[in-house]
């Protein structure tokens, strides 16, 4: 499990020796939105070992299929619904959880695009919004409708490398998906810094640091979790994303797998 001084070290070693085609399976996202009037695909499955406080649960597996179209130039709209199954301790008689999560609807416009010789980041923002349709009894769903404000910030650091943060803030409800995220409810600051590197023209490799911070520190929720992981480009607009998280706070899994694929229509 990545601790977050060699999340860290690897971002500056990367930065110092020299860029995702997509932006699964990274939290962090990226600037770019579906073209105009085209499809966009991405669905990934991960497969997290949860912290101790979430005990009966154990472990959940969550498969998340996202939609997106270029509805005016520089702007898309999407939508992602999760399937998710709970694994539950035997002790626990709970058995295993499955069903439909929280679905999210999204509008993301790019407001800035990267100038070659200009020092300024592309820039870009999104809204989400996420009603309360996954079960709160089987603990698929948070019961609350969630409002997301992320903005995002992208430089071309080198010829083969690109730097991503965003900030944003949960407004109301939470960011849970499922037993992963921060599950109380109250405004939820987000951030992410990811750093990828394009070993070969086919072939992109990155590091990330995510974390949540509740405004109320009662709650005792907070979100901190590296990932590795990278895709690679199979054929022309179609990826295979890969990644491993590893988490330290209690609403982030300890251990994590994702695999999934991109793919522009």
């Amino acid at each position: 499990m990545l601790r977050p001084t060699l999340a860290f070290l690897v971002l500056a070693i990367l930065y110092s020796r020299a860029s995702a085609h997509a932006q699964q399976p990274f939290f962090t996202d990226d600037v770019d939105v579906a073209s105009y009037h085209r499809w966009h695909l991405e669905t990934n499955n991960e497969y997290d070992f949860l912290p101790n406080p979430s005990y009966p649960a154990l472990r959940q597996d969550t498969q998340t299929i996202k939609f997106s179209y270029g509805l005016f130039a520089n702007c898309e709209v999407g939508m992602d619904f999760p399937l998710i199954a709970i694994f539950n301790s035997q002790a626990s008689l709970l058995g295993t959880s499955f069903g439909l999560g929280d679905t999210d609807y999204s509008i993301k416009y790019n407001l800035r695009k990267e100038k070659q010789g200009s020092w300024w980041p592309a820039i870009t923002a999104s809204l989400n919004l996420e009603p309360p349709t996954g079960s709160v009894k089987l603990r698929l769903g948070s019961g609350l409708m969630d409002y997301y404000l992320n903005s995002i910030f992208q430089k071309t650091l080198s010829l083969r490398n690109t730097l991503r943060i965003n900030a944003g803030a949960t407004f109301a409800g939470n960011t849970s998906t499922g037993l992963v995220g921060i599950t109380t409810r109250g405004t939820i600051f987000t951030g992410g810094a990811s750093i990828t590197r394009q070993f070969t023209q086919k072939l992109d490799l990155g590091v990330e640091l995510y974390t949540g911070h509740t405004i109320d520190a009662n709650l005792g929720r907070d979100e901190l979790q590296e990932q590795l992981g990278g895709n690679y480009e199979v054929s022309k607009g179609l990826t295979i994303d890969f990644g491993l998280v590893g988490g330290q706070a209690v609403a982030s899994p300890r251990l994590g797998f994702q695999l999934g694929f991109s793919k522009d229509f």
